[in-house]
């Protein structure tokens, strides 16, 4: 690969352009365990390897970009979420996060059940053998199709987002002689601390139906009248990518003063709440996730003490752990294709993906870390802002961050903890090739969702 000599952007602690200031870490060299795969080390020829493979090796099989995925972390942080809240509890994969065939069967075969929130994600879940009883349909706007499918197979349960879906439910399963378990989400008015457009509990939102002005007790009043569905609990879901426990806390007393309502009102305890999701991940070396038995234990308490307070039996917790999974076991490989110093600001490194393969930077203000891969360097750090190839100022995938000064054309890099919502919310922009996604386990590779080519996209462009 090429080291040809460039100039250097700013280095050390440098001042970036928003007024705050970045520390390079001590020794580029060094990988953080807290933002890689388990299985990532860096050999003492400096190539980093995944699963006993170097990057080098993988990048010439399956080109750049790609994302590749530490199969046996996967599962071994399904393992622990499925451990930590025992067989008192279910845990919920939510598929949004990062859903194929093999996905599926590795839950499946942990003992994960699987949250699915449209046809597809159904259907991917169905044709890779996840019993039907072991799903959650959730969205705002099922279509009857939708719904109609979901209740044929024998779905475990539909969490009704509106006043007119439990209707639409309710008529279709009693069309079709059934009786379909459900929930009813309820948005209980928490700010979770997290970025807008990822708040799912305050009020002013698409989501659930709201406590406020007792609109989700009258849900439960019209859904327990109706024949065609059976109501088994109460959802709520406050973000996503939390650290702190306190929103939880709030939503869980408030949805236990929801059910002992419907107690009072109807005589009626319903079985079980589901707490949802979006415990956060560490991106970055500064982030500080809690693990899944610290996260298990807390939810437990603050339920079984908020239903102590109100006298009621504790339901059955429902979790919906997906980035929480999937994030942390993947890392993204790319090829340096351009850098580019700004004097006085920083260096562009434009590599051959960009906001197709990860848009979470552009939409979310993401903050990710990167790593050159492919080799060591003891050159000094340079501040630098990680581009993709897309004809937009806003194609950034990692915005401020430090590479050794010596990078250039043909090194790899990785940014780490991206398996989560990187492939799901890929795109076709510019007609951009989505990457594959490459599994990874004791020194073997396998393409799990293989890289699309320009033969996939023409062939629906019937024009």
């Amino acid at each position: 690969m090429s080291r040809s000599a460039h100039p250097a952007g700013p280095r050390h602690a440098d001042v970036l352009p928003e007024g705050h200031y970045a520390a390079p870490p001590a020794d580029l060299n060094v990988l953080d365990p807290k933002v890689w795969a388990r299985s990532v080390t860096r050999g003492e020829d400096g190539v980093v390897t995944v699963a006993g493979l170097p990057v080098t090796r993988l990048a010439e099989e399956f080109g750049t970009p790609a994302y590749i995925l530490d199969e046996a972390d996967f599962r071994a942080r399904a393992r622990a979420w499925r451990t930590a809240f025992g067989a008192d509890a279910d845990v919920f994969y939510a598929g949004k996060a990062f859903l194929s065939r093999a996905v599926v069967r590795w839950l499946a075969e942990e003992g994960l059940n699987l949250d699915v929130c449209s046809g597809g994600e159904l259907a991917t879940a169905l044709s890779a053998g996840m019993p039907a009883d072991r799903i959650a349909f959730h969205g705002n706007n099922k279509s009857a199709a939708e719904i109609e499918r979901a209740v044929r197979a024998g779905i475990g349960r539909i969490v009704l987002d509106s006043f007119q879906e439990i209707v639409r439910v309710a008529h279709i399963a009693q069309s079709l002689g059934k009786r379909q378990r459900v929930q009813i989400r309820v948005t209980v008015g928490v700010e979770a601390h997290t970025h807008e457009f990822i708040a799912t509990a305050h009020e002013d939102q698409k989501f659930g139906i709201p406590l406020a002005g007792g609109q989700a007790a009258e849900a439960v009043r019209r859904a327990l009248r109706l024949d065609g569905i059976e109501l088994i609990g109460i959802h709520s879901h406050i973000g996503s990518q939390i650290f702190d426990m306190s929103g939880f806390e709030v939503a869980a007393h408030r949805v236990v003063g929801l059910l002992k309502d419907i107690r009072d009102e109807h005589g009626v305890e319903l079985p079980e709440i589901d707490l949802g999701g979006g415990l956060g991940i560490a991106y970055t070396s500064g982030d500080d996730p809690r693990e899944p038995h610290e996260i298990a234990k807390a939810l437990t308490e603050i339920v079984t003490r908020e239903c102590r307070a109100a006298r009621l039996r504790t339901p059955r917790i429902s979790v919906e752990p997906g980035r929480a999974i999937v994030g942390p076991t993947a890392f993204t490989l790319y090829e340096v294709g351009t850098v580019k110093p700004l004097d006085g600001l920083r260096t562009y490194v434009s590599v051959d993906g960009g906001m197709s393969d990860n848009i979470r930077t552009a939409l979310y203000d993401a903050e990710y870390s990167v790593a050159l891969v492919s080799r060591a360097s003891d050159a000094e750090p340079m501040l630098v802002r990680v581009v993709g190839k897309h004809c937009e100022s806003g194609d950034i995938v990692v915005k401020d961050a430090f590479l050794p000064a010596d990078l250039a054309p043909g090194d790899l890099i990785a940014v780490p903890a991206t398996g989560a919502y990187c492939r799901s919310m890929a795109s076709n922009y510019n007609h951009a090739l989505r990457p594959p996604v490459v599994a990874v386990e004791d020194g073997e590779a396998r393409v799990i969702v293989r890289r699309e080519t320009e033969e996939d996209l023409l062939r629906l462009d019937v024009g």
